[in-house]
């Protein structure tokens, strides 16, 4: 059978809009919190952050861990704070464990700007950071998250957009509770599929099954065993859409496999971890 090949559609509206917002956000705060997907800790980067943030100091979250293999997610950590010069913490939002080290990077990172506001006769404030990445990589999660034991809305602040709402963490931080969004046109479409892989990409823009084609393909390649095992499929049989349908007897009238439902099936599968523990993006050698 002839597989539809996958190609996104993928152009967030008022780009430069965004753009703008966010660097009304960035201009209030000390230091940035940027949220990666820890299954593509490529793919969910930014590749122009730096001229985005400029010289604001980065704590980066490697966000949904527990659906990665340990291991591989090392080397990632290694790679990105070689490359960046910034600290990288891994995070879930299950796990409420790295809220205090989360916190305790953002206060160090903020102190050099504390510094300087101290430094013209200014008395020292609390900290402030905001959380920034792109679509769908957990931003409001780990907002969420870092807020769910700090009841302190503090509000609007002199010189500060009444808009913008900061909750105090501790007498330290106070954290920009609306997520800045990297807006993208996603022109890569090896990074645009993987994006749409995790759900990181609306499901308007593309077809559920071809979608699930090609994870399996990318899947066969880095991690075939895990993933015959869990849908009970022989080596010699290939590892397709029609034959998992047909071994989880998922058949439309007729006795068809069931093509759409299967999908659906995989796509959920893969994003809830119950096939194994992957990451999808390839460190360059």
């Amino acid at each position: 059978m002839k597989k539809d090949k996958l190609h996104i559609h993928w152009y967030p509206g008022h780009i430069a809009k965004a753009e703008k917002k966010l660097k009304e956000q960035l201009s209030l705060v000390d230091a940035v919190i940027e949220v990666l997907d820890a299954r593509l800790p490529l793919s969910s980067s930014y590749d122009n952050i730096t001229r985005l943030l400029g010289e604001k100091p980065r704590l980066i979250l490697l966000n949904k861990a527990d659906l990665t293999d340990k291991n591989e997610l090392n080397k990632w950590i290694k790679l990105i704070e070689g490359k960046s010069g910034f600290p990288v913490l891994t995070t879930d939002a299950k796990n409420s464990k790295d809220l205090s080290l989360i916190v305790k990077k953002a206060v160090e990172l903020s102190e050099p700007r504390i510094q300087a506001i101290m430094k013209k006769g200014l008395l020292r404030r609390p900290a402030r950071v905001m959380v920034v990445g792109m679509p769908n990589v957990g931003k409001s999660s780990i907002i969420n998250k870092l807020t769910r034991s700090s009841k302190t809305k503090i509000g609007a602040k002199a010189g500060v957009t009444r808009q913008q709402q900061w909750v105090r963490l501790n007498p330290q931080l106070e954290l920009l509770d609306t997520p800045g969004i990297i807006p993208m046109k996603q022109e890569d479409q090896a990074r645009a599929k993987r994006l749409a892989f995790v759900n990181a990409v609306s499901e308007n823009a593309y077809s559920s099954e071809i979608v699930a084609n090609e994870l399996l393909e990318l899947l066969n390649q880095k991690y075939s065993a895990q993933v015959r095992e869990f849908y009970k499929l022989p080596d010699d049989i290939e590892l397709s859409l029609e034959n998992i349908a047909l071994a989880r007897n998922w058949l439309v009238s007729g006795g068809s496999p069931d093509l759409e439902r299967t999908s659906v099936y995989i796509l959920r599968d893969f994003r809830e971890g119950k096939i194994g523990k992957f990451i999808l993006d390839e460190i360059e050698e």
